[in-house]
């Protein structure tokens, strides 16, 4: 019987020191999950290539965007507004669907820009029509990623030798040449 009374005893004493500690520090609350706090993320604005309505040349466009964090998301962005056509004046002139599957720049500044496989299987058009989808993707990108000098465009992770048969895409095209 002594031996379960101070058993006892000793379990009470361990109980109030225990109690006594915790009791003169405040646990803070865990967090609440809430709303996102949106102040805290940056806006960013792209200048953006769309197809005049004649079809002879690009008009651009500035749009504003949540700010993608890495190269992959910043172009893909791109890629997804000049997708979903021009707000103002001007026409779409990328192929519908087309989207970025992956995107790489190297330290010379060469983008490996892959793009899905409705860019060339969506595609029609003849020469103007391919011209002004190219210089579409080309002034855009070199409007907004900077650290990219050439670019060499890929579909569905293979080479294209062409989009519609009139420019070479089996080699990389320079940003400079698309002012």
């Amino acid at each position: 019987m002594r031996r379960v009374f101070l058993g006892l005893l000793v379990i009470a004493v361990l109980a109030w020191l225990g109690w006594s500690w915790t009791r003169g520090r405040r646990v803070a609350p865990p967090p609440t999950s809430g709303p996102t706090d949106s102040t805290a993320v940056g806006v960013k604005a792209l200048r953006l290539y769309f197809g005049a309505a004649n079809g002879d040349s690009l008009v651009t466009e500035s749009r504003e965007i949540l700010e993608p964090s890495g190269l992959h998301d910043r172009v893909e962005a791109l890629v997804a507004e000049l997708d979903r056509g021009p707000r103002g004046r001007g026409v779409a002139v990328l192929p519908a669907g087309t989207s970025v599957l992956r995107v790489f720049v190297d330290d010379a500044g060469l983008m490996t820009l892959d793009l899905s496989g409705a860019f060339r299987q969506r595609f029609r058009g003849g020469s103007s029509a391919e011209y002004l989808a190219i210089a579409s993707l080309m002034r855009t990108i070199g409007a907004n990623v900077p650290e990219a000098k050439t670019v060499l465009i890929i579909c569905a992770g293979r080479p294209i030798p062409t989009l519609g048969g009139h420019l070479p895409l089996d080699r990389p095209l320079e940003i400079s040449d698309w002012p």
